[in-house]
């Protein structure tokens, strides 16, 4: 009789994480929407003009200095999902002659909508399947939970007074921030509405998954989800749908994903990212995707903060293009 060894392990313990290469910093030179998109490009001539003079700072601030050179690539995201407009054919090339003109070379064009889905998978659910959402102080259970609402916050909401029956009256109570310093600054943020039995992400959701993306922290059972692509026939592509995620427009461009950002924006981009910022700091990290990437940064000598809000940096100009 021939004896059978069987082994048993968990799923997740035989998943393989895969790596992707990194830069030292991923800056970001815009978002596009419909209505700051001119086909003579006169507004993101302006725009880039005005980016460009931030760009080196931020490469300067950010990038590690030493006698290697520093991975420095720069991307743009189109709004292909709240507003789709015009055609690729036609907003591709105005954007990457506006940014020439200015001295600068767009490496790569992301979609929004991707932020949303991509390649067959749910990334948005992907993600908010890692939130693990702070418990407020003296919560009654009042409030339903995040999953069932759309809703997130950084504490507690004020509570009405109101009259009770037989019980007198209920004194207005005060929003209370979560680990507050010395005075409070409460945040609700709307993370989805339901219509038509849609889902339609929020603008702050998408980016908080953008900025993960970029980190080099989101995975699919250990596979990357938004890699970048080069396009075929990028000059006639009439549907974003017809694009990859992530275009490669610089075929000589540093890695996409980064251990920091930078976005160069509009200051109208503060609320959004005042809640992406609460957004990321209630998310959980795959664990061996974190302690890949900061083992790899340390041994290039860049040591990053362990908070992922912390690896992420602004440029907050009134000046440039974008209405979020």
């Amino acid at each position: 009789m021939t004896s059978v060894g069987a082994e048993y392990s968990e799923a997740t313990a035989r998943r393989r994480t895969q790596s992707l290469p990194f830069s030292h910093l991923s800056i970001e030179l815009g978002h596009l929407y419909r209505e700051d998109f001119d086909p003579e490009g006169s507004k993101l001539r302006e725009h880039f003009a005005l980016v460009a003079q931030w760009v080196a700072g931020a490469k300067q601030r950010y990038a590690p200095t030493g006698k290697r050179r520093p991975r420095i690539s720069t991307c743009f995201l189109i709004d292909d999902y709240f507003a789709p407009f015009s055609a690729p054919k036609v907003v591709v090339p105005a954007i990457v002659e506006a940014a020439a003109e200015a001295g600068l070379t767009i490496d790569y064009l992301a979609r929004e909508a991707s932020c949303a889905r991509a390649n067959e998978i749910d990334l948005a659910q992907l993600v908010l399947a890692q939130l693990v959402p702070e418990p407020p102080v003296d919560t009654d259970g009042s409030r339903p939970p995040v999953l069932e609402s759309g809703w997130l916050s950084n504490g507690r909401r004020a509570q009405e007074g109101i009259a009770q029956a037989m019980g007198g009256r209920r004194e207005w109570t005060p929003a209370d921030q979560t680990s507050a310093r010395r005075h409070s600054i409460f945040v609700d943020v709307e993370l989805w509405q339901d219509k038509g039995g849609k889902r339609v992400w929020s603008c702050p959701f998408l980016a908080a998954v953008w900025q993960l993306v970029r980190l080099g922290m989101v995975r699919h059972n250990g596979s990357p989800v938004m890699v970048p692509e080069e396009a075929a026939r990028l000059d006639t592509a009439e549907s974003w749908e017809d694009l990859p995620s992530i275009v490669q427009l610089n075929p000589d461009a540093d890695p996409f994903c980064a251990y920091q950002t930078c976005s160069v924006l509009s200051n109208r981009f503060l609320p959004v990212e005042l809640a992406v910022q609460v957004i990321l700091s209630q998310i959980v990290v795959d664990d061996a995707v974190e302690e890949a990437i900061t083992q790899r940064s340390a041994a290039e000598g860049f040591r990053l903060p362990p908070e992922i809000v912390r690896r992420i940096n602004y440029v907050l100009d009134g000046n440039v293009a974008g209405d979020p």
